[in-house]
């Protein structure tokens, strides 16, 4: 005897029976609903399995991105730092947490200076040129403003005390520039200042609390993994 079976006139009566039901109360299932329901609607195991698992990956996702940015910088990066001041500086995280030593010895200008002045190179803009770079007088070399650039006073055993500043030279030609500036107007004073930075403030950060607590960190974590 063959099984009986359902001929198209008959399912789509069940159809419209089904899509012409009354509206069920909020959270109740729909009667005659199977567990792998289309519309999601059916409160079933599978459906909140469905969803719980859904959010059981976001979360994962969520906390391996947060880990992952709680881990930076790191171990190899820390250790390149050491190696190279350069390196440091092409850093976004070196060049923060070195900029947070700069400021517990009042020198953060002279890094805010050079930052600066990479951001005016890249300007090929007349106006925003001639903007930005009387900015950067303003702000930095002037001698009438509380940033002005090298002010501190040098902390290297060769030249221990002595004031650090431009030198007349130099400050004579970023003047003479004001009147036609450029983007490359203070390449000189920035090579001054990154100077100063490599020579007397990186060494010093190297072998500061803030540079050594955070390598000492990175190096027990990698040991724990």
């Amino acid at each position: 005897m063959k099984p009986h079976s359902v001929s198209g006139v008959e399912m789509r009566k069940r159809q419209a029976a089904h899509i012409e039901a009354p509206p069920q109360a909020p959270g109740q299932p729909r009667p005659n609903t199977c567990c792998l329901c289309w519309c999601g609607c059916c409160k079933c195991l599978w459906n909140e399995d469905r969803i719980e698992r859904t959010e059981r990956q976001t979360c994962t996702k969520m906390d391996s991105i947060e880990a992952a940015e709680e881990q930076r910088p790191s171990l190899e990066e820390l250790l390149s730092w050491s190696r190279s001041f350069e390196m440091m500086l092409r850093s976004l995280e070196g060049r923060e947490i070195f900029r947070d030593f700069l400021r517990s010895e009042y020198s953060e200008d002279n890094l805010l200076f050079w930052l600066a002045c990479e951001e005016l190179k890249k300007e090929t803009s007349p106006s925003v040129v001639d903007e930005k770079a009387r900015i950067i007088y303003e702000d930095y070399v002037s001698i009438l403003s509380p940033k002005e650039v090298g002010r501190c006073v040098c902390l290297s055993e060769e030249h221990r005390g002595s004031p650090v500043s431009l030198d007349s030279r130099v400050r004579e030609g970023i003047n003479q520039s004001l009147t036609e500036p450029s983007n490359t107007m203070y390449e000189e004073a920035q090579l001054q200042i990154y100077t100063l930075m490599h020579r007397d403030s990186f060494p010093r950060f190297l072998n500061s609390s803030v540079y050594r607590d955070l390598l000492d960190s990175r190096r027990r974590t990698c040991l724990d993994t």
